[in-house]
């Protein structure tokens, strides 16, 4: 059967919307995937991608700017991601930027988040290996929860039996809790630190009294405040320096005195150094004794004699009268 006009107006129409949607569709799918603009790659490598695909987005402060172009597994534990980013982003990356493994909101897709770098150094080259950070997975977070739990569990246990031994009476608390004499003890004591809180409170205030008194003239230290007593003072120093010269001189003609006789000056040297001047004078002092002796047995023999008997009596009476006075 052959198509009318009308019918073959509304089959182009169809085909020309069809091929423009499809078109369309074509240049958005590109454009998101990065088909049609200047790209570069760039490389990060993980020890886990966490379901990361291929073709997944790539972005930098939150903005898209690439896809995940390839995932190559280079050994157990090292994992190349190249991505495929926007020539024009090249500059702004810089080599201490850092690559993380995000997810796109709490349950999206998982995505490559780059993290702008501190410092000052240069933008990254086209193949350049970023640095990167490994994403907690989702196992090590269910592990690390079930030992918490595990050890809250152990915890409560504890506590648990804790506070039976309190309610028991037993241990350090306990003891404190249930025992009446013990806490009259401690208020006894509560009280004991407030009357000594308020009795050095009193000593404090009595001190900056004491301490304020000091400029009163009445005391010591006022009274050296005073400009008279100061010149006073003064004065009396000034009299000790001069004494202090004037001891200073006699110590110094001692000195020379004492030097004159170490080097053989003056008559202490020639008394003291002379041998035959010793012997002189020990030789006269022996004469003097002896002479000494035989003057007081002349003077006995003299008391007996009957011409100066009477003499010699009355001077002993004379001594006694005195005596008795």
């Amino acid at each position: 059967m052959e198509k009318t006009a009308t019918q073959k107006i509304r089959l182009g129409l169809f085909v020309i919307i069809g091929l423009t949607l499809f078109v369309l569709a074509i240049y958005f799918i590109g454009s998101k995937q990065q088909m049609f603009g200047k790209t570069e790659h760039l490389k990060a490598v993980f020890n886990n991608v966490a379901g990361l695909q291929l073709g997944n987005n790539v972005r930098y402060s939150g903005i898209n700017v690439g896809t995940v172009r390839d995932i190559e597994i280079v050994n157990d534990t090292t994992i190349l991601i190249d991505m495929q980013i926007d020539e024009a982003i090249f500059s702004h990356i810089k080599k201490d930027a850092v690559a993380t493994i995000g997810s796109d909101g709490l349950v999206g897709n998982v995505i490559i988040n780059i993290i702008p770098g501190k410092g000052n150094l240069p933008a990254v080259q086209p193949g350049d290996i970023i640095q990167s950070n490994n994403r907690v997975r989702t196992d090590d977070m269910l592990a690390t929860l079930n030992v918490t739990n595990q050890n809250a569990a152990q915890l409560t246990i504890e506590l648990l039996k804790i506070t039976n031994d309190i309610n028991k009476g037993k241990g350090t608390i306990g003891v404190l809790l249930r025992d009446t004499v013990m806490s009259k003890d401690l208020k006894e004591t509560i009280r004991n630190l407030r009357i000594t809180s308020e009795k050095t409170s009193q000593t404090m205030d009595h001190l900056n009294k004491q301490i304020a008194s000091l400029d009163n003239k009445d005391n010591v230290i006022g009274v050296l405040k005073d400009t008279i007593v100061g010149n006073k003072i003064r004065r009396v120093i000034t009299n000790l320096d001069a004494s202090s010269q004037e001891i200073n001189k006699v110590v110094s003609n001692l000195n020379v005195t004492i030097l004159n006789i170490k080097e053989g000056k003056g008559a202490i040297n020639y008394l003291s150094n002379d041998p035959k001047l010793v012997t002189k004078i020990d030789s006269t002092m022996t004469n003097i004794n002896e002479a000494s002796k035989k003057l007081n047995e002349n003077l006995e023999a003299l008391k007996s004699n009957f011409l100066f008997r009477g003499y010699f009596k009355k001077q002993e009476k004379a001594k006694k009268k005195a005596a008795k006075k």
